[in-house]
Formats: C-alpha cells, sequence, structure tokens
C-alpha cells in the first residue's frame, strides 16, 4: 500500500513537472494562434480570442519556408552521414584494438569538447574564406561533424564495449573478416546505440544557429533557424505570431523522430553512457 502511495506521488510529480516545461510551448502556440501581432498582453489566454491560422499560411505560403525545409533536410542528413561514417569505425577501434595512445587521445578528444565551440568561430571564418566555403553547405557539415563526432564516439564506443568479444572471435573461427563481422553482427546488435546517436546528431544539427547565421548569406540557401532570425529582421517588421508558428512547424520533424524511435532511448543512451 506505502509502494502505491509512493508512485503515485512520484508520478504527479513528474507530471507537473512536465507541465511546468509544457508551458513555453503552449506559450509559443497560443501566440501562433493570434490575429494580432503581440506577444505578451496581461489578458493572456491559452486559446486567445478569435483564434486564426493565417499566421501558419503565411510562413508556408508567403515565406520560402519549404525551401528553408529542405534546405535544413539537405543539411542535417549529410551531417548524420558523415559523422556516423566517422564516428561508427573510430568507436569500434577503440572499443577492440590496443594501440600506442589510445587512453590519452580519448580524453584529449573528451577534453576538446569541453571547450565552447563558438570560440573557434573566428578561425572557421578564415578558413571558409580561404577555402571559398562560405555560402557552401560542405563548409557547415564539416563543422558540425566535428561537433559531434566525439560526442558519437564515446557513445557509441560505451556501446560496443556491452558486445561479447566472444561473438567476433566465434565468427573469425567460421572465416568473416573484419568488415563482415562489423556489418552483420556488430551494427545490428548495436542498433539501439546508433539510432539515439544518429536523433542526438539530427537534433543539434536541426536547430543549430550560429553558424547558419554567419555562414549563409544568400537567403536561398537558409536553413530553418536562419530563416525564421530573417523574419524578425528588425524591430520595425517583427511578426511574431508568424515566427511562432514557423516555430512550431519547425519543431514537428523533431517531434516524430522522437515519437518514432523512443522504444530505443533508454537502452541507446543508458548503455552507453555507463561506460564512460
Amino acid at each position: 500500500m506505502k509502494k502505491s502511495i509512493h508512485h503515485l506521488y512520484v508520478h504527479i510529480l513528474l507530471i507537473m513537472v512536465c507541465g511546468f516545461f509544457l508551458i513555453p510551448i503552449l506559450y509559443t502556440l497560443s501566440v501562433s494562434l493570434k490575429s494580432s501581432n503581440t506577444l505578451i498582453s496581461s489578458n493572456f489566454k491559452l486559446i486567445p480570442d478569435n483564434p486564426t491560422f493565417d499566421n501558419y499560411k503565411d510562413i508556408l505560403f508567403e515565406k520560402p519556408f519549404l525551401l528553408w525545409l529542405k534546405n535544413s533536410l539537405l543539411l542535417t542528413i549529410g551531417t548524420v552521414i558523415a559523422t556516423m561514417v566517422v564516428a561508427l569505425p573510430a568507436a569500434y577501434a577503440y572499443t577492440r584494438l590496443k594501440f600506442k595512445g589510445k587512453s590519452g587521445s580519448l580524453f584529449l578528444l573528451l577534453l576538446l569538447n569541453a571547450f565552447p565551440a563558438i570560440l573557434s568561430m573566428v578561425a572557421i571564418y578564415r578558413l571558409f574564406k580561404t577555402f571559398s566555403l562560405m555560402n557552401n553547405y560542405v563548409g557547415l557539415i564539416i563543422v558540425y561533424t566535428g561537433t559531434m563526432v566525439i560526442f558519437s564516439i564515446w557513445n557509441l564506443k560505451g556501446y560496443f564495449e556491452t558486445i561479447p568479444a566472444d561473438i567476433e572471435q566465434a565468427a573469425m573461427v567460421d572465416g568473416a573478416n573484419n568488415f563482415t563481422i562489423i556489418l552483420k553482427i556488430i551494427l545490428p546488435l548495436a542498433r539501439p546505440t546508433i539510432i539515439v546517436t544518429g536523433m542526438v546528431i539530427f537534433i543539434t544539427s536541426w536547430n543549430e544557429y550560429i553558424y547558419a547565421v554567419n555562414f549563409l548569406s544568400d537567403v536561398n540557401k537558409y536553413t530553418l533557424a536562419a530563416g525564421l532570425y530573417s523574419i524578425q529582421g528588425t524591430n520595425y517588421t517583427r511578426n511574431w505570431p508568424v515566427f511562432a508558428a514557423g516555430s512550431m512547424l519547425t519543431s514537428l520533424p523533431t517531434l516524430l523522430i522522437f515519437f518514432g524511435i523512443q522504444r530505443y532511448l533508454v537502452s541507446g543512451l543508458t548503455v552507453g553512457g555507463v561506460k564512460y
């Protein structure tokens, strides 16, 4: 009986915490349905008076939102692929191979990951100018990949260490080479952490704002983050309801991905995380 009451209190507390964190989302939804260009009012209502979907029509048909969506998908998917191509073999090598400087290089990567990426902005700008990477998705994919690859290596490595090496040794006895072992054994067994790592890379790249705004100046190459920023360009042209509508639409792909892979979240993050 006491255990049941304890669980009830815990669930009530968790519901309250979830409700608290939903407040900004509900507020944004409310602003996106407003017919007037106001962000804050004294008589706030979750469902505003005279709600309208005109703001969603404006962002979809009056602004190049669909073009920005395509650009974001191209940039984000490219980043996920590039990061996983680098991180998967690196994580496997750190897990199974023995080589000089293994531990030192791992902790060096962790140390590099502790520094804010914004500190390298000037250096990256000079490199982009030198190699003509301004307004180029290749440059951003390289930056995003460098930002996310350290997390990806550590998370994948932690999960790979939970896979018994005996499975690989048995496959070698049967004549399998390293490529076959990775492709047919390791990757299927590590599917939860691969999916979750890919999701984290996707969400981080999808929401990235600083580099996209500074290194993309062509409106036709804007991502969603840069495009929404351009809507709020000056104090005289800001339209908060349209901006809120764009924000709600921008969040939909990540929500769909999250709900689609939620069954992998616990095993994909916790199993890899505890091996740090």
